[in-house]
């Protein structure tokens, strides 16, 4: 039971966090009209929450596997929604810029908790379903989030959009500060000795460099083909911060985490395919409406496929990595992904359309579940939360960097051509592929016990326990 109370909060956050964003799209015309701004002042209210998220995520992700996951998550949940309720009651498109922000902070806190809280209360070699159903969740909710913030926003105005997440952020971030139970090792589970990443001091400066160079970088990927101030400050930053950790004695990116090469290489697979996806799917709006004429209504209606493949590629990535093994399973998957941007690329019609978004889904979502419980197994409990908050950002900078090298391409007045590059980008991320694990060998019933231990790829015994100062974790009792 408390299990299940674990992954529904994990889900609850990371479906919130998904609708509140698809949401918010469909709704900015009428918010610019309803606030009289401008078209950049309603891009900042995109914009600045993505670059308060990046500059936050790892640094967040630190805090939980310090402070405990159930704990940020429940802080990042609540004030994620105070930020809502705020946005709802702004006067002018400044305080919705501003509260935006300060949703992207407590939406930082919240996601690497999502994954943080999964892996201290699975073990290993139970986090694949766990993780499909998020992932599916995830799928649901981007799916349904234009059509929820269309009918709102039609029938009550952009501000109702910000109501949709209220219940459940009050409801799931309290029950995680309420619950204090502190959990109790099962038979046969040692107890794992706190880890020097999670109970020494908070690399400060580290963070401070780190969010730099990633607010600068997701600055500068959302203003291209522009370039501004944010580009060479990204990269000093980004200097910076290599030297420093180097240096540092507690690290921000423990090198039990990056110094993996499979964790390497599903989080530069998870940028290449974000960035494929959303750069393909942003130049196929323009190819289905200024290309073909169609609606947005016929335009959503033709790309429902992709939603609905990637909500059932979910539940059968957990079995493919069962039987195959991320290596294989990764490498099909990106090869579907890469097939269907090029049908979308040559597509005459609605058929081959609907065939590419199939693909395109299917893919993306098989890749997404299998990367990401790549990067959660490897970690060690002591570092969970940084591993979630990797895998949030690589969620976060793909999409960016796909959607700014799709605008770039567009400009040279070709729209299919990004469709075309971004497959080719992804198929080029296959060797890559060859890093990440492959299939646990069979073993029989009476070694099954001691194999499961040799193959986890963590150093440690205690698979549900957080570490730290603060061992208390929603659900994490065992059961």
């Amino acid at each position: 039971m408390r299990r299940a109370l674990t992954l529904a909060s994990s889900v609850a956050g990371a479906a919130i966090v998904a609708l509140d964003g698809t949401a918010l799209t469909v709704a900015q015309p009428t918010l610019r009209h309803d606030l009289h701004a401008s078209v950049a002042q309603v891009q900042w209210t995109g914009t600045g929450y993505l670059v308060a998220v990046a500059a936050l995520l790892v640094f967040a992700g630190r805090l939980g596997d310090r402070y405990g996951h159930r704990r940020v998550f429940g802080i990042g949940m609540l004030g994620f929604g105070a930020a809502s309720a705020g946005i709802v009651a702004a006067p002018d498109v400044r305080w919705v810029i501003g509260l935006r922000v300060v949703q992207g902070v407590f939406g930082a806190l919240l996601q690497p908790a999502t994954l943080g809280m999964l892996r201290a209360a699975f073990p290993p070699d139970r986090l694949r379903m766990p993780i499909a159903v998020r992932t599916a969740a995830i799928g649901v909710a981007a799916a349904a989030g234009p059509v929820v913030g269309g009918a709102l926003a039609t029938e009550f105005g952009w501000r109702s959009v910000f109501l949709l997440n209220l219940g459940p952020a009050l409801f799931f971030g309290t029950l995680a500060l309420a619950s204090r139970a502190e959990r109790r090792p099962v038979a046969g589970d040692p107890g794992e000795k706190p880890r020097p990443s999670a109970a020494g001091p908070l690399d400060i400066p580290g963070a401070l460099l780190l969010g730099i160079s990633l607010a600068c970088l997701v600055h500068t990927l959302v203003t291209l083909p522009h370039l501004t101030w944010s580009a060479p400050a990204a990269l000093l930053a980004g200097a910076a911060f290599v030297r420093h950790e180097r240096r540092a004695p507690a690290p921000s990116l423990p090198p039990d985490v990056i110094g993996s090469p499979s964790v390497g290489a599903a989080l530069l697979l998870l940028v290449t395919v974000s960035a494929a996806l959303n750069g393909g799917l942003f130049a196929c709006v323009y190819v289905l409406q200024d290309g073909l004429g169609l609606t947005p209504l016929h335009s959503a209606l033709l790309a429902l496929p992709l939603p609905v493949l990637l909500i059932g590629a979910a539940p059968v990535s957990a079995v493919l990595l069962r039987r195959a093994g991320a290596r294989v399973t990764v490498t099909a998957a990106t090869v579907l992904l890469a097939a269907g941007l090029l049908v979308l690329a040559a597509a005459p019609g609605p058929v081959l359309f609907c065939a590419g978004f199939a693909l395109a889904g299917a893919g993306f979502g098989t890749v997404m579940v299998a990367a990401t419980h790549v990067v959660v197994r490897q970690a060690p409990v002591a570092s969970a939360g940084v591993a979630g908050g990797l895998q949030q950002t690589a969620m976060n900078v793909g999409p960016a960097l796909g959607v700014a090298a799709a605008t770039v391409l567009m400009a040279t007045g070709a729209d299919r051509s990004p469709l075309v590059l971004l497959a080719v980008a992804a198929v080029a991320a296959l060797p890559v592929c060859r890093a990440l694990p492959g299939r646990s060998p069979r073993v029989g019933a009476g070694t099954q016990a001691a194999s499961r231990a040799a193959q986890s790829d963590a150093p440690h015994t205690g698979h549900g326990r957080e570490t730290g100062p603060y061992t208390r974790s929603l659900g994490n009792d065992g059961h």
